[in-house]
């Protein structure tokens, strides 16, 4: 179950993503964890002052809305065992990149 809703996420927020991405913006997905999604705002979104209200919420309403079991996004207090679980993500990624070549 929770594959299908992180495929959803990641569907919706590659809809989202090209919106940021016209004023510099990006989003990045971390993890999923007991109906939160973890997300970082990069680009021109880190340290934007409409990041933590327009911005995010923006984000929170479109997934919730996209996707069941969403109660909410977070692009703060990180737990570590997302952040762990998405630098895995990212080491294996990069692995089977190298491995191509």
């Amino acid at each position: 179950m929770a594959d299908s809703i992180e495929t959803q996420i990641q569907a919706t927020l590659d809809k989202i993503r090209p919106f940021l991405q016209r004023d510099g913006g990006d989003v990045q997905y971390l993890g999923f964890k007991d109906g939160i999604v973890y997300v970082k705002m990069g680009g021109a979104c880190e340290g934007c002052a409409y990041m933590d209200s327009d911005i995010s919420a923006g984000v929170e309403i479109i997934l919730m809305e996209e996707v069941p079991g969403v109660i909410q996004v977070k692009t703060d207090e990180i737990p570590d065992d997302i952040m762990k679980a998405y630098e895995d993500r990212m080491i294996a990624a990069q692995e089977k990149k190298d491995a191509k070549k």
